[in-house]
């Protein structure tokens, strides 16, 4: 039994502060440079929302980090936007944008939650993912009324339920493919979603880096976002099923920075690390094997972008370490 009434916070608790902290000082700084950019005012309520959402949960984690005198990350800040530069991304892009926003939110609470045992950090993750899913209903809802909303494909409701048989159900070779089920479908589409996020995001910021590297760097990505569209497509085109429509995501032709180029190396490895976990669970949910081998490759190719993203990042000093356990045989050493 537990008689420690003021424990510390665990590794795992520190873990999703910290992380959280980067991700939100990260938002400060994108946000109120949207707001200076985007032309309708309904996405402009909606960015101010999330941004005081950011805000919040920064006056909370620093609150408890200064309780436990224990140091604040460096994170973003006003060196890292520049909010009078000109607009790159439409109307759109900014809106669909803050839904991902509400939908990794969501995700990474849901994870932060569990892993917390002290009763106020397990209350703010609790509050963080009622807000998460405020924010993305709200957005979502907007682009429904804009029509912007791109739905998933729909299929024939079954007559009956129905149990597998035969083991032609893991199959998936040339010749061999049962028809996909519809989690296979809903991982697909949201990851061609996803990178089709990814692409309009990493075109932009190549447009204005400053750094031949990174600019190298984003053409890259997105050069890997639409190669995965394509293996995705190719799937629900094979299915005979329809790849989603596109909606307004290019980039306008501007060539300022809005951002510093190490807070878009940072926002892309971020991505890209979220990206790894979707594929993650969508190759654990798909049991046909080309789908599995597929996914798999896929992952080895982001992994080998991200570790090139951090060594950029350590090159220039730009990676912040994360908390970490004594390094005992150093110490040892004296």
């Amino acid at each position: 039994m537990e008689n420690n009434h003021n424990p510390k916070l665990t590794s795992s608790e520190l873990a999703s502060l910290w992380g959280q902290y980067q991700n939100d000082t990260l938002s400060i700084c994108v946000i109120p440079y949207f707001l200076n950019t985007v032309e309708d005012s309904e996405i402009s309520s909606i960015l101010d929302y999330g941004l005081e959402l950011a805000k919040d949960h920064i006056r909370v984690i620093e609150e408890t980090l200064n309780a436990e005198q224990h140091p604040i990350p460096v994170g973003f800040s006003k060196q890292d936007v520049n909010v009078n530069a000109p607009r790159l991304f439409s109307d759109s892009f900014v809106l669909f944008y803050m839904t991902n926003m509400g939908t990794m939110g969501l995700n990474t609470y849901s994870i932060a939650l569990p892993n917390s045992t002290r009763k106020d950090i397990r209350d703010f993750y609790t509050s963080c993912l009622y807000s998460s899913a405020e924010l993305y209903n709200r957005s979502s809802d907007l682009m429904l009324k804009k029509g912007i909303m791109v739905r998933p494909p729909y299929v024939s409701y079954p007559e009956q339920a129905e149990f597998v048989h035969k083991q032609h159900f893991l199959a998936g070779w040339i010749g061999e493919e049962r028809p996909l089920t519809t989690i296979e479908i809903s991982n697909l589409f949201f990851n061609l979603q996803r990178n089709a996020l990814g692409n309009s995001l990493l075109t932009g910021f190549s447009q204005v880096a400053g750094s031949k590297d990174v600019r190298k760097y984003m053409v890259r990505g997105a050069e890997i976002s639409k190669h995965h569209s394509a293996v995705f497509t190719k799937f629900l085109n094979n299915d005979n099923l329809p790849s989603p429509m596109t909606w307004d995501s290019q980039p306008t032709r501007s060539k300022v920075a809005p951002f510093s180029d190490k807070l878009m190396m940072f926002h892309t490895t971020a991505l890209n690390a979220i990206g790894i976990g979707y594929y993650g669970a969508s190759l654990g949910l798909s049991p046909r094997r080309d789908l599995a081998a597929a996914y798999t490759r896929l992952i080895a190719e982001i992994g080998l972008y991200t570790e090139d993203g951090a060594n950029i990042m350590i090159n220039n000093r730009w990676l912040e370490k994360p908390p970490s356990s004594p390094d005992r045989k150093g110490l040892a050493k004296g």
